[in-house]
């Protein structure tokens, strides 16, 4: 049986109760509809096991999908100069996010924002986000959970202070996102624009 994000039962649920109800009453083909309906949810909610790739001051990616930007990042949430790494999912990308690196949770803060078009660059700034601050010996890593256009929930399960492995679920966002990695710029960052990358498994940099 495909595994499922906990988030998406209630949303997986609905259309599959319709098709029960649709089916009883004799509405075949509108039954089979919600069906399709409740299968593709439950793609979209899947959540396959990551066999996480070992190796000391590996960074991995914090998500599935298409790197659309590799830039110097203007913010001062690491508290020095540092790079961006912004990773675009599509509707048909596994949307649970993992942690790119073993580290401590030190801070985490919502940001309100705009609903824009996700793999576009002001996306990062613009629209609505969660921010995961992470602190490790190494430095700090910030990993920024953005929304897109149709993707207008984001869950974050980490809270302050939670010790965290490298690849382990840190939450999800629902219908097409963006999620951003910033590394300190002494980091060495192997990704490059158009990589396709699946959270928990792609090495994508070194920080040592």
């Amino acid at each position: 049986m495909m595994p499922i994000a906990r988030e998406g039962w209630t949303f997986i649920l609905m259309p599959l109760s319709l098709a029960v109800a649709l089916w009883a009453m004799g509405w075949h083909a509108a039954a089979s509809a919600a069906l399709v309906l409740a299968v593709g949810v439950a793609f979209f909610f899947r959540d396959p096991a990551r066999e996480i790739p070992g190796g000391e001051g590996l960074i991995l990616a914090p998500a599935d999908g298409t790197v659309v930007q590799v830039t110097p990042y203007s913010g001062g949430e690491l508290g020095g100069a540092a790079t961006q790494l912004s990773i675009f999912l599509s509707v048909l990308d596994v949307h649970v996010n993992r942690a790119p690196f073993p580290a401590v949770v030190e801070r985490v803060e919502y940001r309100a924002g705009v609903f824009r078009l996700a793999w576009l660059n002001d996306t990062s700034a613009a629209n609505e986000q969660n921010l995961i601050l992470l602190r490790a010996p190494e430095g700090r890593l910030l990993v920024k959970q953005i929304a897109g256009f149709l993707a207008r929930r984001i869950v974050c399960r980490v809270v302050t202070g939670q010790e965290l492995k490298a690849g382990e679920r840190i939450g999800m966002i629902r219908f097409g996102s963006r999620v951003d990695l910033i590394v300190p710029a002494g980091a060495h960052v192997t990704a490059k624009l158009g990589d396709r990358v699946k959270g928990g498994i792609s090495v994508v940099g070194a920080l040592r």
